[in-house]
């Protein structure tokens, strides 16, 4: 097939993730290099405990699985303030020309009692 010609036209977004820009990338790149730097050294630690009979197993896997216990609930708030962001109603503006007349009304609520009873009043 014939490579397609280039011309003026701006390139479109896919679907899926969307593009990273080239800070975004370069700090990417460093976090998971920085990450796999260190897991060289703690499986040579692992080992050495395992093989002079110093470590447990089951202590082992707790602190192997510490980092996920401490990051799946901080994931989940932050998916959910993501979703609230979401769900936020968009600011609006409106513009009129000519006169326009304003009402405005305050309602206060009050709940009381073991089985809630709400009176508003205007």
């Amino acid at each position: 097939t014939p490579i397609p010609t280039v011309g003026p036209t701006p390139p479109v977004a896919q679907p899926g993730r969307p593009p990273m820009s080239q800070r975004a990338t370069d700090a990417s790149a460093v976090m998971l290099a920085a990450g796999a730097a260190t897991v060289p050294p703690g499986l040579i630690a692992i080992g050495l405990l395992v093989a002079s009979d110093y470590a447990n197993p089951t202590v082992i896997a707790m602190v192997c699985a510490a980092p996920a216990v401490i990051a799946v609930p901080i994931l989940a708030v932050a998916r959910l303030l993501a979703r609230a962001k979401e769900v936020a109603p968009v600011e609006q503006h409106n513009y009129y020309s000519g006169p326009v007349s304003q009402q405005h009304h305050t309602v206060s609520t009050q709940t009381r009692g073991l089985f809630a009873k709400t009176i508003n009043k205007q």
